[in-house]
């Protein structure tokens, strides 16, 4: 890495900031928890965290502008990530306890009920990642990464309307049934599992992003 880079962890009151400021700080970036507007839009990448509802944490961050600043990072090729929660206001719409959300719709998709034996599902897995991905480089199949949810994307259906459009990368976890665990979409990286919590695994995918700012 020729430069340290900066990165902000959006702070709007639903996350593990501070797990997630260790784990980046270990990986060589300068890291600042903030929902300060400026900050979060000049840093070289923004990590959104999130943990509880859906809806919770829609709200928190449409009153922290967090929907402006990834949308406008976003428009102008800005790096951002999102963990967890987190990754799952990046799609449409989430349903829980009957009650329906809109997320931020970059992707298109419901994030629903994880029907599975035991849920939550809380604990290590394995994922199946495509072979040309670069959020998993270095990573072999047997690779685990902790994970603690209830709800996630089980249906992916994604339009090209394009021949411009880039084609975004997909990894999937089992638990019960099928569900999305990861997605890499250009200057958009999203993860359900915590790479923040996830070891030598978590680190090195957490270093493969810093490396693509």
């Amino acid at each position: 890495m020729s430069e340290r880079k900066n990165v902000v962890v959006f702070d709007y009151g639903f996350g593990n900031v501070r797990s997630a400021e260790r784990a980046l700080a270990r990986v060589g970036a300068d890291v600042e928890i903030t929902r300060d507007f400026d900050k979060a839009m000049n840093a070289d990448g923004l990590l959104v965290p999130g943990v509880g509802a859906f809806s919770a944490c829609m709200t928190g961050l449409r009153q922290a502008r967090g929907h402006w600043v990834v949308d406008r990072r976003l428009s102008g090729g800005r790096p951002v990530m999102g963990i967890c929660v987190g990754m799952q206001i990046l799609f449409e719409r989430g349903i829980e306890h009957g009650v329906e959300t809109e997320g931020l719709d970059e992707w298109p998709g419901v994030v629903g009920p994880l029907k599975a034996p035991v849920v939550p599902h809380m604990g290590w897995n394995t994922v199946e990642a495509p072979e040309d991905s670069e959020m998993f480089a270095g990573l072999d199949a047997e690779a685990r990464f902790y994970f603690v949810h209830s709800y996630a994307v089980r249906e992916w259906d994604f339009e090209v309307t394009s021949a411009a459009m880039a084609v975004p990368k997909v990894t999937w976890a089992t638990h019960g049934e099928p569900f999305v665990a990861a997605v890499e979409n250009g200057a958009l990286w999203a993860t359900q599992f915590h790479p923040e919590k996830s070891g030598d695994a978590g680190a090195q995918l957490l270093t493969n992003w810093i490396e693509t700012l």
